[in-house]
């Protein structure tokens, strides 16, 4: 069970195969309603706040295995997550304009009804070139924006991003490499 609404989320499992079902998180888990905390680095929050996710289904997953993830963006110790709106989306590809910057997921997977929840993280850099006031209108108008960490998704190939390291799922919103080396860790312990 995928305890996610993002379709990008959906379509990668889809895609890798995984005979995968959709239970919807709660709003207020998916906004990730608890603050990042002082001392808390940005792997160990995006991890909490999958956890979180995943916690919120789990009266309608009583059992089999919950995955749920968590993606955000971070330049210069500032996270940036969904943009709220238009002006919000461009504050942020502005921060990002001719910059580099890190993607990090958090990923749970938990074995319901016996097992613990497995938490861990992955970590994407990428590199953003310089964006003209041309290229920003043009980018904010046609919404590919909407709904993604950072307020660009990777997989517009309009965009001038590059992956410098890491995961291009990652940078998606779910990663990949990590979730199948956790699976094959749980299937070790069957």
């Amino acid at each position: 069970m995928l305890a996610s609404r993002s379709p990008r989320r959906l379509a990668l499992a889809k895609a890798e195969g995984w005979d995968v079902s959709v239970v919807t998180p709660p709003e207020e888990a998916e906004a990730g309603a608890t603050p990042r905390g002082d001392a808390e680095s940005l792997a160990d929050y995006v991890c909490r706040l999958a956890l979180a996710k995943a916690a919120a289904v789990t009266d309608a997953v009583p059992e089999g295995l919950i995955l749920s993830c968590d993606t955000l963006a971070e330049v210069d110790d500032r996270i940036l997550g969904k943009p709220v709106d238009r002006d919000d989306a461009a504050r942020m590809l502005r921060e990002l304009s001719g910059r580099t910057h890190r993607v990090v997921s958090g990923v749970c997977l938990w074995d319901r009804p016996n097992g613990l929840p497995i938490l861990d993280a992955a970590e994407s850099l990428l590199e953003m070139d310089s964006l003209d006031e041309g290229f920003l209108d043009w980018y904010l108008e046609s919404g590919m924006w909407i709904g993604k960490a950072g307020a660009c998704g990777f997989q517009d190939e309009r965009l001038p991003l590059r992956l410098i390291e890491g995961s291009p799922s990652n940078v998606v919103g779910l990663p990949l490499e990590l979730i199948r080396e956790l699976l094959a860790g749980l299937d070790a312990q069957s």
